[in-house]
């Protein structure tokens, strides 16, 4: 039965990496796929990851009907096997909706992956959808770490090494960025919640948060 699976995790897991083996591994096989995605790294139309593999995509809009879009290239005689879609985050519910669409109407199997939370551990719109719908929810097994070596939980924005906690939900940015520029970072639980990045550690010795304490 075909199913919509929603691959999620931190950056730096492999998201992109696994999306585009799904589809090589088919397209091997004599199917094809349609990928969406949205807001890439590499560019409008791109599907890359960050081992340098990169495929052309169609570019999600605001507004866009992916069930819609799917429909249009079968009747004008292509052939759609399955569906992959990546940065899902960004995609919102009612295109979420049409991919659930797509599966039980179509017949077709729709990979989705994406983050599930944003810069201040709030679920994205689009990645709330799938949990919500996908039939079935795989966590990425490559665990991305934070710069103390733990396992990495959290997804953090900053600027010139500060982490930031306000500002728009969706801000175009990656990591090694240069200064000025919206970057991102990966970090544990506990330095996400210390707002403690890799730069800001370099540069400031660590305590432990001190515990209240009352005088007898």
């Amino acid at each position: 039965m075909p199913e919509l699976v929603f691959f999620s995790g931190t950056m730096d897991c492999g998201k992109s990496t696994l999306a585009l083996q799904i589809g090589h591994n088919r397209s091997a096989r004599g199917l094809q796929g349609v990928i969406f995605t949205r807001d890439d790294r590499a560019g409008e139309g791109k599907l890359s990851s960050r081992l340098g593999l990169v495929t052309e995509a169609v570019e999600v809009v605001a507004g866009m009907d992916l069930y819609a879009y799917l429909v249009a290239q079968l009747t004008k005689g292509g052939r759609v096997d399955y569906v992959i879609v990546d940065e899902a985050q960004f995609m919102a519910p009612a295109q979420i909706d049409q991919l659930a669409r797509v599966v039980d109407d179509l017949d077709m199997d729709v990979f989705a992956f994406g983050i599930t939370t944003d810069f201040r551990t709030k679920l994205f719109p689009g990645s709330q959808r799938l949990i919500e719908l996908a039939d079935r929810i795989e966590q990425l097994q490559v665990e991305a770490l934070c710069w103390c070596g733990a396992r990495a939980t959290h997804n953090a924005r900053t600027m010139d090494g500060e982490m930031v906690i306000e500002g728009a939900q969706v801000a175009v940015g990656d990591v090694n960025r240069p200064l000025g520029e919206a970057c991102y970072e990966v970090l544990c639980r506990r330095h996400h919640r210390r707002r403690v990045t890799a730069a800001s550690a370099r540069t400031g010795a660590l305590s432990p948060d001190v515990l209240p304490v009352s005088s007898a």
